[in-house]
């Protein structure tokens, strides 16, 4: 984390502040020294690495200055963090994607970010159908061990939110504004609810910085690369949820689409990603058995405070099918931290999902 080392978290800041200098360049530009380093060069070795006279002249005025609203807002929780593509806190999952951006504000649980992600969007205008179908797969998806992340924005992505919220189960709000300066206003209480539910807010931009319409699809891919796939639950042939899903593709990310009646606007767009390839699902099932390959098995992506001691919980899974309630009751432990090690116990091959719970898997 950046947050304590202010000198080097100004270098940081003023070199991503500088104008021109797009997600992509900025990685290129990191790859040979990190801010601080790049802050010594000579203008000349700054200049053969593309940056203009007025680029380099950014560059070094800002790093002198302070940035007081950056240093207020971190300083005001102990749950606020920033985060460079170069931190061990920054998440694996985006660092692949070549545009990802190179810092993140990060307000809430921090280990949230290195969990297995499912992202969920969807129209912010839903019939009672698409309602229904969000609440139904994060119910199904969380309870699966996987993290919804989704834009906080009005209808399906609320939605999303706050089931998760309603079950105790974190999840992860991706804001096109800054942190302090949360969006749309309507969901502060929501996104209030996401932190004190051991949730977390993520953004690019500075605390302070208000909404702009191209913040949103900037927004989008930031929620794409930290998943493991996209889950379109309903979307017109125009909405920004196939911006987020074209994301996915670019990443190398899976697209899912719920479908709907053909001669229903509101789901044409996701019977359009199924038509370009998406796959089709109806339930969290669908969606684990395209994405379960990609779970590192072992426990590095449980945040520390979360790893749990795997043969005691393995201990209460029995040969014949063993419900989570059942688990939860045996193991005195916490239904967050259960599913968690459930699904990398899954994942290792220790035991198996079936109807009303789980199985201890045979040995030959």
């Amino acid at each position: 984390m950046l947050n304590h080392n202010l000198a080097v978290l100004q270098t940081w800041l003023a070199l991503s502040s500088v104008r021109g200098l797009g997600a992509s360049r900025l990685r290129r530009l990191l790859a040979h020294a990190s801010p601080e380093l790049l802050l010594d060069f000579p203008d000349a070795r700054l200049s053969s690495l593309g940056l203009t006279p007025e680029q380099i002249h950014l560059f070094r005025s800002n790093a002198k200055r302070h940035s007081p609203a950056v240093e207020q807002w971190i300083s005001a929780s102990t749950h606020r963090h920033i985060i460079s593509c170069q931190c061990a806190e920054f998440p694996s999952q985006l660092n692949e994607a070549p545009s990802a951006p190179v810092l993140l504000f990060v307000e809430g649980d921090l280990g949230n970010l290195l969990l297995p992600q499912i992202a969920m969007v969807g129209t912010r205008n839903p019939t009672p159908g698409g309602m229904a179908a969000a609440r139904n797969l994060t119910q199904e998806l969380v309870a699966k061990g996987f993290v919804i992340t989704s834009g906080l924005a009005l209808g399906i992505d609320a939605e999303c939110h706050r089931c998760c919220v309603d079950l105790g189960r974190q999840t992860i709000a991706v804001l096109g504004s800054g942190l302090a300066n949360c969006y749309p206003r309507r969901n502060q209480l929501l996104a209030r609810r996401i932190l004190e539910t051991g949730g977390t807010l993520v953004s690019e931009f500075l605390p302070d910085v208000a909404p702009r319409p191209e913040f949103f699809p900037m927004r989008n891919r930031i929620i794409s690369g930290l998943s493991l796939g996209t889950v379109v639950v309903e979307a017109s042939v125009r909405s920004g949820s196939l911006i987020t899903a074209r994301y996915a593709l670019e990443q190398g990310r899976e697209v899912f689409a719920v479908p709907g009646a053909i001669h229903n606007p509101a789901v044409a767009g996701c019977l359009h990603l199924i038509q370009q390839g998406a796959k089709l699902i109806t339930c969290a099932a669908d969606i684990e058995e395209e994405v379960r390959w990609q779970i590192p098995v072992s426990s590095k992506r449980l945040s520390p405070d979360r790893s749990l001691p795997r043969p005691p919980l393995l201990d209460n899974v029995g040969y014949e099918s063993t419900s989570i309630d059942e688990i939860v009751a045996n193991s005195g432990l916490a239904l967050t931290d259960v599913m968690q090690a459930l699904l990398m116990l899954e994942m290792a091959g220790e035991i198996e999902s079936v109807p009303g719970g789980y199985v201890r898997a045979r040995r030959d």
